[in-house]
């Protein structure tokens, strides 16, 4: 059963009914999601009764008590078990409510389909660290009336890019009051088309219209501006009501008091996060740095991100000059493409002949800085090694290869996640510039990246703008794609995309082969592949701070404190991995 209910609510129990004295809900109401339960706090008779309830939550479930209107009378009772969720509640009155002047383009909303859709809604769960659900459970709630479930599908991919779970107040306990509420609103942070979120809330919303709904409510994290800022946009209110959870292991990061990653950026924060859970000391030394330092019985390790004291000196040079990198690799029976120093111009101009599109590069550098790609003029790589001078006063210039960026993450010389990575794209609407299109797209990216993602408005830009067409100004057609950056580089507006269950076994070679040939415990190994499920590939280049957080909901953190503290592991994990080593040896 979905919901669970039983007798009625005694007179004037509900604090927010018009009429105390008339209808009452039933009373001990609660909605299984699936992922966990809401508990109707307004329907328990008192304190006691919800505490009892609330203490059988199941494992690996997250149950939230919605409406406490007294929650120091609960919290008093358990003060040991239960915490305050910092969170708000928000309503929106459906009578008041104003439908969209224009729907969006690029995605369709639909119900949820469960032989076609679980997959991709639990991949989303995943990304923003939900609970996933299992595939039965959607199954039996197909033709129910308690939950909702809406999803926001690709018209050009067919994947499921968003997702949101309603639920229906009346089914739940007989709300006097006919509200409805809405839950697990999950978007791919990936997906270019702007607006995802709004129209799954705005599908939901006009659903419950339908079915004569009063009202609609939600629950936010106090500190998610950026949402609340959308859904007072909708017309939202707030609502002088609580939320209250149990402490566990899934709300730790809600009631685990000082945050010592908090003014850290997301590459140091799933890192500290996770040795936190295991009980591992941080020490947070430079916050605008990314270093912190960890400690566990009587092991200190100091971290720079994803780079740690296991990394030598000399993997981090090698892995700081490019063409270095490229040398040993290549030793290795590592692909590479040609490449020269661009201070030899008619080996320049011999190579753009022979291969038609080029690479500029600075030979030392990061995060896609100065980096331009399919270059197909002697002008375009001349201004292009302008700029990457700016960065380096080497300048490397390679063949270009097309095909998709490849970034594999490997850890311990073992294969972690792996991801294609796409450049940064805007899609028309006819309405909207080129500038104003990147401008808006590159505010999402940031807000999906904790700021670590932009797309600069610079000549790399222009010249990419140009290349389709088009100049900042134009306004290109209703539901035109084209890339604005030639790199798939996430700091420069890029996405990202997980294929570690498909990437090619020799892909995967490959990359363990770069590792070894460079002697680095962590590193993000860069190809150029036309497929990641075929053989063929080029390095392109091996990053020895790779951006753990990019690749969730891949176990990059827990494989990462594994390294470091293989102590800290269960001891399951850590037979497995005695298993691995012996086999190898």
């Amino acid at each position: 059963m979905a919901s669970r209910s039983d007798d009625r609510a005694r007179p004037g129990l509900f604090p927010f009914l018009k009429n105390p004295h008339g209808p009452q809900p039933r009373a001990n109401a609660l909605a299984d999601c699936g992922w966990g339960r809401i508990l109707f706090a307004q329907t328990f008779g008192d304190a006691d009764h919800l505490l009892s309830e609330i203490r059988t939550e199941g494992q690996e479930q997250r149950d939230i008590a919605m409406y406490v209107s007294d929650p120091h009378v609960l919290l008093a009772a358990a003060p040991a078990e239960l915490f305050l969720d910092p969170s708000h509640t928000f309503r929106l009155k459906l009578a008041t409510y104003r439908a969209a002047d224009r729907r969006p383009s690029g995605f369709v909303v639909r119900r949820l389909v469960p032989d076609t859709d679980i997959d991709g809604v639990n991949r989303l769960y995943a990304l923003h660290r939900m609970i996933e659900v299992r595939p039965d459970f959607f199954e039996q709630q197909a033709n129910g009336r308690l939950l909702t479930y809406f999803v926001a599908e690709d018209e050009e991919t067919g994947a499921i890019i968003g997702t949101v779970t309603g639920i229906d107040h009346v089914c739940a306990f007989d709300d006097p009051e006919k509200g409805a509420s809405l839950w697990t609103l999950a978007v791919d942070p990936q997906t270019p088309h702007p607006g995802v979120g709004e129209a799954l809330i705005r599908w939901l919303a006009e659903h419950y219209i339908a079915r004569g709904a009063a009202t609609m409510d939600l629950s936010v994290l106090h500190d998610n501006k950026g949402a609340i800022a959308l859904y007072e946009k909708l017309g939202f209110h707030r609502l002088p009501v609580f939320a209250v959870k149990r402490r566990n292991v899934i709300n730790e990061r809600l009631f685990a008091g000082n945050d010592p990653a908090k003014a850290m950026n997301p590459y140091a924060r799933i890192i500290i996060n996770e040795a936190r859970r295991r009980g591992i000391g941080v020490e947070v030394i430079d916050a605008d740095g990314g270093l912190f330092e960890l400690r566990s019985g009587g092991r200190t390790i100091r971290c720079r991100e994803s780079l740690s004291d296991l990394t030598t000196a000399v993997a981090l040079s090698i892995c700081d000059d490019k063409a270095m990198t490229r040398r040993i690799v290549e030793a290795a029976g590592v692909s590479v493409p040609d490449e020269i120093e661009a201070d030899d111009q008619e080996a320049v101009r011999a190579m753009l002949e022979r291969y038609g599109s080029l690479v500029v590069k600075p030979a030392r550098g990061e995060q896609g800085r100065g980096v331009a790609v399919d270059l197909d003029t002697i002008e375009s790589v001349e201004q292009a090694i302008g700029i990457a001078r700016q960065h380096s006063d080497r300048v490397l210039v390679e063949s270009f290869h097309k095909g998709d960026d490849l970034r594999l993450v490997v850890i311990g010389f073992k294969l972690v996640a792996a991801a294609i990575r796409r450049p940064a794209e805007v899609i028309g609407n006819g309405r909207d510039t080129v500038r104003q299109l990147i401008e808006r797209q590159s505010r999402r990216r940031a807000a999906a990246t904790g700021g670590e993602s932009n797309i600069p408005l610079d000549a790399e830009t222009e010249r990419c703008v140009a290349k389709a067409g088009y100049r900042l100004d134009d306004v290109p057609a209703e539901g035109v794609a084209f890339a604005v950056r030639k790199a798939a580089n996430l700091h420069t507006g890029g996405t990202i995309h997980d294929v570690t269950e498909l990437v090619h076994p020799r892909l995967v070679e490959a990359a363990i082969k770069v590792a070894r040939a460079i002697d680095i415990p962590v590193v993000g190994v860069d190809f150029i592949v036309p497929n990641p499920t075929e053989p063929d590939y080029v390095f392109i280049e091996a990053n020895e701070r790779p951006g753990l957080a990019n690749h969730e909901p891949q176990p990059t953190a827990e494989r990462f404190i594994d390294l470091l503290f293989p102590l800290s592991m269960p001891a399951a994990a850590r037979d497995v991995r005695r298993a691995d080593a012996a086999a190898q040896h």
